[in-house]
């Protein structure tokens, strides 16, 4: 799995490429910990190039939202979520959790209607 983050004013991306299973998520949540270790809540994950997310991936997102959402207006969107990964999202129960995204661009809009960046 290959992990690339990006900085914006009012969000931070997180894009990912490959599997997210037993052996990769803890990559993945790693990029995630550095990312709030700054005081940034306001992640994107776009899961365009991923091709399977396991228990312990939907773990990893569970609690980055859960971290997430304790600071206002802060939460993890997911954008470009493949069909597959969608269904894994949705026979998990945790679509509700999560606003989705069909672009990029979408989420990023939707942090900068929010407003101001955290610091």
């Amino acid at each position: 799995m290959e992990v690339t983050t990006t900085q914006y004013n009012y969000c931070d991306l997180i894009q990912i490429k490959g599997r997210v299973d037993s052996y990769t998520a803890p990559r993945l949540s790693d990029a995630f910990n550095e990312i709030m270790a700054l005081g940034r809540h306001k992640i994107i994950l776009d899961l365009t190039e991923v091709s399977y997310v396991s228990s312990a991936g939907l773990r990893v997102l569970i609690d980055v939202q859960k971290a997430c959402r304790r600071h206002a207006q802060s939460q993890l969107v997911l954008a470009n979520v493949p069909p597959r990964v969608y269904e894994t999202l949705e026979l998990a129960g945790f679509v509700p959790l999560f606003k989705v995204f069909d672009q990029l661009e979408s989420a990023i809009d939707h942090f900068r209607q929010i407003g101001s960046p955290e610091q």
